[in-house]
């Protein structure tokens, strides 16, 4: 049985980066990550894959580029967690012994937790930018008008914001077409409100009201009719919160009895539930909701002392970006360190930070970065890009989102430096 030092679950943007700080703050460490994919992406680009402003092949590398020095790729998949026992069991059904665990294993996309998707997927009715962006850009150019759909499920994730900047370019791309005058956009969510955040969310409502955006909360879609482009919603809130439909019911939507609402669709996009893999959540480390059950600021497992979570896989109240794991890491390597020379890990540094670059349209953007108390806290760096009210559509913000973030994700954060 092989044993390490430390054993990484994942080798995306979270595993990467905790790798590559650990070996350049302290060589000789003994470090393997469990990785199966040969290739790796860079997620933050889908969005605007999918409404045609960047090259997919652009968004991956080969994995191997960013394994770092000294540390031991693993290329299988998990199969099981003991953590009672300080080991791990992967599909190849080998036993793998560690000192100190992270668990950085992502989230799945559960295609079949809405009735009907994978069917709709799989037909190319309609489209996800989070399982195929360029079949988003494909269904965008072929729209000449009708219907057209955003939402999003009950769970958690990733990059929460994504569906409605979807909707937002789509927006813009339509009036670039000239098809806005029969073209019905609508946003349907779960969600009470737009954003979170006050503060932006005021922004985002202008920007809705502006692109002339239907606006739906608390809905969530339950059903696909593929065959008959229908999207079903339930409403998921109080008689008293219940959207009011247009008089003339331009959308031809269809409410019965049992509060369920048909919307016929011309163009259907949406994000898949998406939960944590099967092996977190039938393990002793998940929570009720089958996340990683771990403290809120220090990342620390809350059953096991040796254990960490982070990324996508870790529940905690905070959106699931990448931004968030730029905090996340220096944290979680600080406290290994804290552990490996026998002192408690007592960083408790990360207080929910997060960040939803927000592309509200074509060449402009807002930047939403907040707290645990969805208070917006800007970085003070954007000053330096002389953006003083980030919860503003600018310029320059589209700038960072397509040109600075990714420079600085290959570059800097995946080879460890913090920026």
């Amino acid at each position: 049985m092989a044993h390490y030092q430390i054993l990484i679950v994942g080798g995306g943007t979270a595993g990467i980066m905790v790798a590559a700080q650990l070996t350049k703050k302290q060589k000789g460490l003994n470090i393997a990550i469990i990785e199966p994919s040969e290739q790796h992406y860079y997620q933050p680009a889908f969005t605007l894959v999918g409404a045609g402003s960047f090259d997919y092949n652009k968004t991956i590398r080969k994995t191997a580029e960013f394994i770092p020095k000294g540390v031991t790729w693993i290329k299988d998949s998990v199969a099981s967690l003991q953590p009672e026992n300080n080991q791990l069991t992967t599909a190849k059904n080998e036993v793998i012994l560690y000192d100190y665990l992270v668990i950085a294993a992502g989230l799945v996309n559960n295609l079949d937790g809405i009735e009907g998707l994978r069917e709709g997927l799989e037909k190319g009715v309609i489209c996800s930018n989070y399982v195929d962006p360029r079949k988003t850009w494909e269904l965008l150019e072929k729209f000449k008008g009708g219907n057209a759909v955003f939402t999003q499920p009950t769970t958690p994730i990733k990059c929460g914001g994504a569906p409605q900047k979807t909707a937002y370019l789509s927006a813009h791309y339509f009036k670039k077409k000239g098809i806005s005058s029969k073209t019905n956009v609508i946003f349907a969510t779960p969600g009470s409100v737009i954003f979170g955040v006050k503060i932006v969310a005021d922004t985002l409502m202008q920007v809705i009201g502006r692109y002339n955006i239907h606006l739906k909360t608390f809905y969530a879609p339950i059903k696909i009719d593929a065959e008959n482009k229908i999207v079903h919603f339930k409403h998921v809130g109080a008689k008293e919160n219940m959207c009011v439909i247009n008089e003339n019911n331009i959308l031809n939507e269809q409410h019965d009895g049992n509060e369920t609402i048909q919307i016929p669709f011309d163009f259907l996009h949406l994000a898949p539930p998406q939960e944590a893999p099967k092996f977190l959540k039938e393990s002793t480390l998940a929570n009720s909701a089958g996340w990683m059950d771990v403290h809120l600021n220090s990342l620390q497992s809350a059953q096991y002392q040796n254990v960490f979570g982070l990324g996508d896989i870790a529940g905690l109240p905070t959106a699931k970006t990448g931004a968030a794991i730029r905090k996340q890491v220096p944290v979680v390597v600080d406290n290994l360190f804290k552990l490996i020379r026998g002192v408690k890990a007592n960083n408790e540094d990360y207080t929910g930070y997060s960040s939803c670059p927000l592309v509200t349209g074509y060449g402009e953007m807002v930047l939403a970065e907040f707290n645990y108390k969805n208070e917006f806290t800007p970085d003070p760096k954007l000053k330096q890009m002389l953006v003083f009210k980030s919860f503003k559509p600018h310029w320059r913000l589209w700038m960072l989102k397509k040109y600075i973030l990714p420079y600085l994700y290959w570059n800097k954060m995946l080879k460890g430096e913090e920026v």
